[in-house]
C-alpha cells in the first residue's frame, strides 16, 4: 500500500513538473489569442471544480455562483487600484472611504476577494440552508438577481453600470494555472477526508445521515464556504484577463453556463468538473469557424452568427444521451486507473498482432 502510494506521489509530481514545462514553452512560444483560451480554461475550472463541490459533491442545488464570482472580481479590482485610478473612474459619486485609499498588490488582492467572498457566503449559509431542493435553487438565484441590482445601484462601491475599467491585466498564465492546480489538490483532499464523506451522505440521503449525527447545516456550510472562496479569487482572476467588470458580466446566464460543465463532466466528480469546464471553454472557441464565410464543394456559404451556439447545444445533446450520468459519472481519474487501462490496450493489440 505505501509503495502504491509513492508511486502515485513520484507520477502525480512528474506530471506536475512536465505540466509546467508545457507552460513555460506556451508562455513564449504560443500566440495571444491561444494563452487568453488556456487562461480562460484554467479560470472556469477553478469555478467549476468550487462549484461541483456544493452542487454535486455534497448535493445541495444552487444557483449562486454567478453572484460569488462578482464579489471576488469587484473586491479584488477596488483593492489593486491606485488611489489617483478611483479617482478618475468613479466619475458619478466618489469611491467611499477607506477604499478610495487603499491600494494593494495582486496576491494579497486574490486572497482578500476570497475571504470576502467566504464571509459573505457564511452569512448567506444561515437563510439558505434553512430550505432543501428546489427551494434552495430558488433562494440563491434570487440572491444572485439581488446582488446584480446591488452592483448596479451602489454606485458610492460598484461605480454602478459604468463598473471599474483600466484594470491592470495582471492575470496570466502562471497565476491562473497555479491556483487552478491549488484548487484542485484543496478540493480533492477535502473530499476525500472525513468532511468529504460527510458530505457525500448528505447527498445521498440527508435525513439517514442525520440519523448517523452528521451536522447538516455545518457541514453544507463548510462546502459553501469553501466553494465561495476559490469562486471569489476565480472572480479577481478574470477581473484582471479582461480588465473591465460591470454588473452585465455577472448575470444568470454565467451560472447556467458552468451548471452545463459539471452536469456535462459528471455532477460529482472533481475529474469531470476539469473535463468539462476544459471541453466547453476550449470546444466554443474551436467552432468559431462555423460563422465565417466558406466554401464548400465549390459553393459559397455566408457565415451565420450564433450557429456555433446551435452546433455545441446538439453536440451536448448527444453527450447527455450517451453519457446521462456525465463523462465521468461518479467516477474520479487515479494512476491506478491508467496504469490498468494501459495494461488492457498493450494486451489487446498483442493479441490482434
Amino acid at each position: 500500500m505505501n509503495s502504491m502510494i509513492s508511486r502515485d506521489r513520484i507520477l502525480t509530481f512528474l506530471a506536475l513538473g512536465l505540466f509546467f514545462v508545457f507552460l513555460y514553452i506556451a508562455d513564449n512560444h504560443f500566440d495571444e489569442y491561444s494563452i487568453r483560451i488556456l487562461i480562460n480554461i484554467a479560470i472556469f475550472i477553478i469555478v467549476a471544480v468550487s462549484y461541483n463541490l456544493i452542487n454535486g459533491i455534497t448535493g445541495q442545488f444552487s444557483l449562486q455562483p454567478n453572484a460569488f464570482l462578482a464579489v471576488g472580481a469587484y473586491t479584488s479590482a477596488l483593492l489593486t487600484l491606485t488611489p489617483e485610478e478611483k479617482l478618475r473612474s468613479f466619475i458619478l459619486e466618489p469611491l467611499i472611504w477607506p477604499l478610495s485609499e487603499i491600494s494593494t498588490s495582486f496576491p494579497v488582492s486574490l486572497l482578500i476577494a476570497g475571504l470576502v467572498t467566504a464571509l459573505v457566503a457564511f452569512l448567506l449559509a444561515v437563510p439558505v440552508f434553512r430550505v432543501r431542493g428546489d427551494y434552495l435553487a430558488i433562494v440563491t438565484l434570487g440572491f444572485g438577481e439581488v446582488l446584480q441590482v446591488i452592483a448596479n445601484n451602489l454606485v458610492p462601491v460598484t461605480n454602478g453600470p459604468l463598473g471599474l475599467k483600466g484594470l491592470t491585466p495582471y492575470t496570466n498564465l502562471w497565476w491562473s494555472w497555479g491556483l487552478c492546480i491549488f484548487t484542485i489538490l484543496c478540493t480533492v483532499r477535502l473530499v476525500n477526508s472525513s468532511y468529504g464523506r460527510a458530505m457525500k451522505a448528505l447527498r445521498e440521503d440527508e435525513t439517514a445521515a442525520q440519523a448517523m449525527g452528521i451536522n447538516a447545516f455545518w457541514t453544507k456550510t463548510l462546502a459553501f464556504v469553501f466553494s465561495a472562496f476559490f469562486e471569489g479569487i476565480a472572480g479577481g482572476l478574470l477581473a484582471h484577463l479582461i480588465t473591465t467588470i460591470s454588473p452585465s458580466l455577472f448575470t444568470f446566464m454565467l451560472t447556467f453556463h458552468l451548471l452545463i460543465m459539471i452536469v456535462i463532466g459528471g455532477l460529482g466528480s472533481t475529474t469531470g468538473a476539469v473535463i468539462g469546464a476544459a471541453l466547453i471553454t476550449w470546444g466554443g472557441e474551436v467552432l468559431r469557424f462555423v460563422e465565417e464565410p466558406m466554401t464548400i464543394f465549390g459553393h459559397y456559404y455566408e457565415g451565420v452568427p450564433g450557429m456555433r451556439m446551435v452546433i455545441f447545444s446538439i453536440l451536448l445533446i448527444f453527450v447527455m444521451l450517451f453519457a446521462r450520468s456525465g463523462i465521468m459519472g461518479h467516477r474520479e481519474f487515479s494512476w491506478q486507473w491508467l496504469i490498468d487501462n494501459l495494461k488492457r490496450l498493450a494486451g489487446t493489440i498483442r493479441g490482434k498482432a
